[in-house]
C-alpha cells in the first residue's frame, strides 16, 4: 500500500495519506472542526474543495458527486466533493478548502 503527501490550503499543513483513504476524513485529521460542518451539511456542498494539483492522483467523479456538483454555486473545473474522492496513492495532492476554512 503506497502513501502520498496532501498538502492543505491555504494553511500549508500537509499529512502522509495512504491509498484507499477518503479525502474528506484524511482533511478532518487535519482540520478536525471540518466534522462539525459535515453534520450540519443539508444540501452536500460542505465537502466541496478545490484541487489544485494531484487531480489523477484521485478516484473520477462518479455520477452522484457530478449532480451534487452540478447543484452547488461557485463550482469550477478543479471541483470535488472531497466526501466522495478516494485517494489512489499515485501522487500528492493538494487540496485548497473553501468557505469558512479557507481563512486557516
Amino acid at each position: 500500500m503506497s502513501t502520498v503527501t496532501l498538502k492543505v490550503m491555504p494553511s500549508g499543513k500537509t499529512i502522509d495519506v495512504a491509498e484507499g483513504t477518503n479525502l474528506l476524513e484524511a482533511l478532518i485529521s487535519v482540520e478536525p472542526r471540518l466534522a462539525a460542518q459535515q453534520k450540519a451539511d443539508k444540501d452536500g456542498s460542505a465537502s466541496h474543495v478545490f484541487i489544485q494539483e494531484g487531480r489523477k492522483g484521485l478516484s473520477k467523479t462518479s455520477r452522484e458527486e457530478n449532480e451534487k456538483l452540478d447543484a452547488i454555486v461557485g463550482v469550477g473545473s478543479k471541483s470535488r466533493l472531497a466526501a466522495h474522492v478516494t485517494v489512489l496513492g499515485t501522487e500528492n495532492v493538494t487540496v485548497e478548502l473553501l468557505g469558512e476554512f479557507s481563512g486557516f
